[in-house]
């Protein structure tokens, strides 16, 4: 056959081109990968090699993906604050099929919770909250509900100079959507209605237990911190507590933290934080 050149026929030549294109590697006639959008919350981030950053978002419209930010970690980067725990931000990000992690293209800052963030006391619970987010979210998959509850908890700690509600708020409405909340009302084993008597639970048994059903090293839940289970259902920045109410919503968010440990069946390392501060 002879070579394809300028004067070849036009049939010739569409010929050759289509046996050049053939012959490339499949890689280098893969289409261009347009950029995706999506609103989202800054779950965590990890140093990656020099420069960059690894990435864990939640996307409003992509669920929980990890990325790559090429120079995130460089004095002058086109990031600025924009990768901070639980930002709020728009980003764009590139897919490929042959790996895990996406490319970051851009980020942009929505809404800073700057005050929590720099707080340590305050970033303690940033933390927690985040921790709780990256085991119980699956990879990929829309959760719109948990969006907004994300959302609302970082904004009412920054708003509220505390993470205590917030917290507690956070961790019961992550195992109501989860469908892991046991009634507050019932004694998990025998289904003793429980009334104004202790109840006692525990990371290692799901549920409220009588002082009947009690099992060695369970710890009591009071009437009062179960009781804070129905001002849940209000909006978190309806809520308040009155003094007589602390020590029950420190039950209250023990219990909860230990049942969030269970279905996860892994410690939440952000709670021994807490407990030091």
């Amino acid at each position: 056959m002879r070579a394809c050149d300028k004067k070849s026929g036009s049939h010739l030549r569409a010929r050759c081109d289509a046996q050049r294109v053939s012959d490339e590697p499949e890689s280098a006639r893969r289409p261009f990968m347009p950029a995706r959008e999506t609103e989202a919350i800054i779950l965590k981030t990890f140093p990656l090699g020099e420069a960059d950053r690894l990435v864990s978002f939640f996307g409003r419209t992509s669920g929980r993906i990890r990325g790559v930010a090429g120079g995130a970690r460089r004095i002058k980067n086109r990031y600025g604050s924009s990768l901070e725990l639980l930002s709020h931000v728009q980003i764009w990000y590139v897919e490929k099929e042959t790996r895990d992690l996406v490319r970051i293209q851009q980020c942009e800052l929505l809404e800073s919770f700057h005050k929590a963030q720099a707080d340590y006391g305050l970033s303690t619970g940033l933390a927690l909250v985040s921790e709780i987010a990256e085991r119980v979210l699956p990879e990929q998959e829309v959760a719109e509900p948990m969006f907004r509850l994300l959302l609302l908890t970082a904004r009412e700690i920054e708003r509220r100079g505390e993470w205590k509600l917030p917290l507690a708020y956070f961790a019961f409405w992550t195992l109501k959507l989860g469908g892991w909340m046991p009634p507050l009302d019932r004694c998990m084993n025998c289904g003793k209605r429980l009334g104004d008597a202790p109840a006692f639970q525990s990371a290692l048994f799901d549920g409220m237990h009588c002082a009947d059903c009690r099992k060695v090293g369970m710890k009591p839940l009071s009437a009062a911190g179960r009781e804070l289970g129905v001002k849940f259902s209000a909006k978190l920045d309806e809520i308040s507590i009155g003094p007589g109410e602390k020590e029950p919503l420190l039950e209250l968010r023990e219990t909860l933290l230990n049942w969030i440990e269970l279905h996860t069946e892994r410690k939440l390392f952000a709670r021994e934080m807490l407990e030091t501060n």
